[in-house]
């Protein structure tokens, strides 16, 4: 009891007087009914017969010579090409990308900076109008981009096109946020040069001066800076200001995730839904931005007003993807099959699928409850494999939106009956009607192109497992298709060899179809989680890999890390019940599967290592979802391994 309570392992506290019957019956065959101290100690200090089963991937000091070996010879300007020429492999896609829209920006600028150059509003404003025209050109072409990289749909197109491999389609969110960055400098550059210098200047030009140069865009009368001000240009360029800076302060980190607690009434300002609703202020902004463009101070033509030119393609692309999604959600309309609510604060819906709903493992889909907010979409993994006829998604409470959802659903459910598991349940037999729901997808995540790869490390923490059930599952639905298929070609052969020469038209039959083999041969999945309770969450997932993949081309390893690490004293008895209770029952106290447990967190070099010396020569996809800080522990590591070996990681991070 003191071992499962310094654990924070509050199931095995409460079945102490069981496991302790396990190690009596282990050590009192003969049913004395006492063990002598020395008995405990021996086997405490057994650790080649408990610690192995309970050991990750074990890192010999080969494995670390081997790797080391590459980096020793090496001199410092040898190290650094190859690092550099790493860095280039590892961001080609990125760079390209990036510098392209930078020489767009330049070119943009350069070229509206020396067009005003040669008007005579110039000789009066100076270089301070030059620069606000320059940056007022990029603000165009970034307010018309900004758009692209959200266009969900197309993007969820394009990355299975060829142009995928060209464009890093997975980092359409950061592309969004720098874009936005961009505006920032831009929108300081234009306002800021309008504000305080070119507009000072113009009120200050001497009569003859504005005469000469100005009076034909403003008039016989020169303005005074109150009138430039409250004029439509002034008006509309202020408003959108506000608007955009109050999208952009609500829209950053600390904002969106609730880093920042403010008194009541303004916490409202913090958190999901503030993000989610000042974003459509933008709607706002654009109508604000082509108002602004048609009523420009020194341009007069209409086909010289190019904003809305800059606008109309991206604008009409994004507004048809918002009615597509409103269109498809109102069809996807799906049953609740099934609804449970696990330790954790997680909710786990599963629903029916929509004929027209295909997708693949990895992928995510927008989830609406009507009954929490008739507005509100939220992305979420998918858990069900393709291969299933039912969807289901795994919902942990974060926020405002995913607490309602757990309490409007936990109304509906009951206390769970015998052999069902979760703290409550519900279903289609339930008395009480489940509210409704609406779905919206599926949608592209870099987790979906497991397939290109050799071997797969899939790295889930906490609720970042669920993008990799999924992948586990479609995984584990390949294998059995093809022991099937090997099957019934072995039979086919049979009865062929069995009917020669009887009937020489069975010759002519041509063997059952055999699917392309898939490219994964082996798939490494860690999941490493603070609760003990969170490994109801995907128990039986966990158990039918553990049954079926009898080949072991699939390796669980979870990690629960309120324990003590394996070797700490104060979690040797836990270590050794586990391993006498899985040989004894095959099922592990902790998890309550067949899959192992490991105490602590892994030693991610450790993993690595292990990977890069049994599959040498092998690309390995690494897929990340979880706390930022591990991503980039990951991403380092794989960085390191591939400039030492032949093994090649290849790092990727969810993204919504």
């Amino acid at each position: 009891m003191l071992s499962a309570s310094a654990n924070k392992l509050s199931r095995l506290k409460e079945q102490a007087e069981e496991y302790a019957a396990l190690i009596m019956e282990e050590l009192d065959p003969e049913g004395l009914g006492y063990i002598e101290l020395w008995q405990l100690e021996t086997l405490l200090l057994q650790k080649d017969t408990y610690l192995n089963y309970s050991q990750a991937l074990s890192y010999t000091s080969q494995a670390l010579s081997q790797n080391l070996q590459g980096l020793r010879k090496k001199n410092r300007i040898k190290r650094m090409s190859t690092e550099f020429v790493y860095y280039l492999q590892e961001n080609w896609r990125r760079l390209w990308v990036l510098s392209l829209w930078i020489l767009i920006m330049i070119g943009l600028f350069t070229w509206k900076f020396f067009q005003y150059k040669h008007k005579d509003a110039f000789h009066v404003m100076g270089y301070c109008l030059l620069t606000a025209k320059g940056a007022a050109e990029t603000l165009k072409f970034n307010m018309a981009l900004i758009l692209l990289p959200v266009c969900r749909n197309t993007i969820t197109w394009l990355r299975s096109t060829r142009l995928g491999f060209f464009v890093p389609f997975d980092d359409n969110i950061n592309f969004h946020k720098t874009i936005a960055a961009a505006i920032v400098v831009g929108v300081i550059l234009h306002v800021g040069n309008h504000l305080a210098c070119d507009f000072p200047r113009l009120i200050s030009s001497s009569e003859n001066d504005y005469h000469r140069y100005l009076s034909s865009s403003f008039g016989k009368h020169k303005p005074t800076y109150w009138d430039l001000v409250k004029g439509a240009e002034g008006i509309t360029g202020i408003l959108m200001v506000i608007f955009m800076a109050i999208a952009f302060i609500l829209a950053t980190r600390w904002f969106r995730r609730n880093l920042i607690k403010l008194p009541k009434p303004f916490d409202r300002l913090t958190g999901f839904n503030a993000f989610w609703y000042s974003h459509h202020l933008f709607v706002i902004v654009y109508i604000l931005l082509i108002v602004h463009g048609i009523l420009l101070f020194l341009v007069h033509k209409w086909y010289l007003k190019t904003t809305w030119m800059y606008l109309a393609v991206p604008v009409l692309a994004y507004a048809g993807e918002r009615t597509l999604r409103f269109f498809r959600s109102g069809f996807s309309t799906v049953r609740l099959l099934k609804v449970a609510i696990y330790p954790g604060n997680v909710l786990t819906l599963q629903m029916s699928r929509p004929p027209q709903f295909r997708y693949k493992s990895g992928q995510y889909m927008f989830v609406q409850c009507p009954a929490v907010s008739p507005f509100e979409w939220h992305p979420f993994s998918i858990t069900s494999a393709p291969g299933d006829d039912y969807l289901s998604v795994h919902i942990r409470q974060l926020g405002d939106w995913t607490q309602e959802l757990k309490r409007v659903f936990s109304e509906a459910c009951e206390p769970p009956v015998a052999g069902k598991s979760g703290l409550l349940r519900a279903d289609e037999t339930t008395k009480k009607s489940l509210p409704k729901l609406l779905i919206d997808g599926p949608y592209g995540a870099p987790a979906q192109d497991y397939r290109n790869y050799d071997v797969l490390l899939l790295v889930g923490l906490g609720i970042g497992a669920t993008p990799f059930i999924s992948i586990l599952k479609d995984l584990l639905n390949n294998i059995v298709k093809q022991e099937e298929q090997a099957d019934s070609v072995s039979d086919f052969s049979r009865r062929s060899d069995n009917s020669v020469g009887s009937n020489d038209s069975n010759t002519n039959r041509v063997s059952p179809k055999r699917k392309k083999a898939l490219k994964t041969t082996n798939a490494y999945f860690y999941w490493v989680t603070r609760e003990q309770g969170s490994f109801d969450w995907f128990k039986g997932v966990m158990n039918e890999v553990a049954e079926l993949d009898q080949r072991g081309v699939i390796e669980m390893h979870n990690y629960l890390t309120s324990v003590y690490e394996e070797g700490d004293a104060r979690s040797a008895l836990i270590t050794m019940v586990q391993a006498l209770n899985h040989a004894k029952n095959g099922v592990d106290i902790v998890s309550g599967t067949r899959v192992r447990t490991h105490f602590a967190r892994p030693n991610w070099k450790k993993v690595l290592s292990k990977l890069s010396s049994k599959h040498c020569n092998a690309r390995i996809g690494v897929f990340y979802c979880g706390a930022p800080v591990l991503a980039k522990e990951l991403s380092k590591l794989c960085y390191e391994f591939n400039q030492k070996g032949s093994t090649k990681f290849e790092f990727h991070k969810e993204h919504f």
